[in-house]
């Protein structure tokens, strides 16, 4: 498991750096990356999706990540101490949250519907963030399908 989190991490990074998708229209080159999408809605007066869209494509499932490369690392190195355990509580707790927030697959979905939607009037290309974006989405899919709640807590019981 923490080889595919620290896997999922390292997609995470240039996922939301690099240009997601690349539009070719009237000889006017544009790129975008999910942070600028994000800042385009918000510029047209949609703060209330672009909350959405920061928070469900990077803000949670950074944190979710972190959060789980965290409870990894506590339980791998056996830290006992009650500082770790209370924050290994405190991870656990709130690792619910965080994968319902975290809408990876819902992202994907889009990218790939605006790029069929929009093949009539310009050419589009798929950056290399549209890369990254979905071997981010495939790895966090195979580490949640790993990831076992209750072993996490078992742990913590013991």
């Amino acid at each position: 498991m923490l080889a595919l989190c620290l896997t999922a991490i390292i997609f995470f990074i240039p996922a939301n750096l690099l240009p997601v998708l690349e539009l070719h229209f009237l000889g006017s080159i544009r790129t975008t990356t999910i942070f600028e999408g994000a800042m385009a809605v918000a510029n047209q007066g949609y703060w209330v999706v672009a909350i959405a869209v920061l928070t469900s494509a990077v803000i949670a499932p950074g944190l979710l990540l972190l959060s789980m490369l965290a409870q990894i690392l506590i339980i791998k190195y056996q830290l006992q101490v009650p500082f770790f355990r209370d924050i290994l509580k405190r991870l656990l707790k709130y690792h619910g949250l965080l994968s319902q927030v975290s809408m990876l697959e819902i992202y994907m979905i889009s990218i790939f519907v605006s790029v069929f939607q929009l093949t009539d009037y310009t050419d589009i290309y798929l950056g290399m963030g549209t890369f990254c974006f979905a071997m981010l989405f495939l790895v966090t899919l195979f580490l949640q399908r790993e990831y076992h709640l209750e072993h996490m807590w078992s742990v913590l019981d013991d």
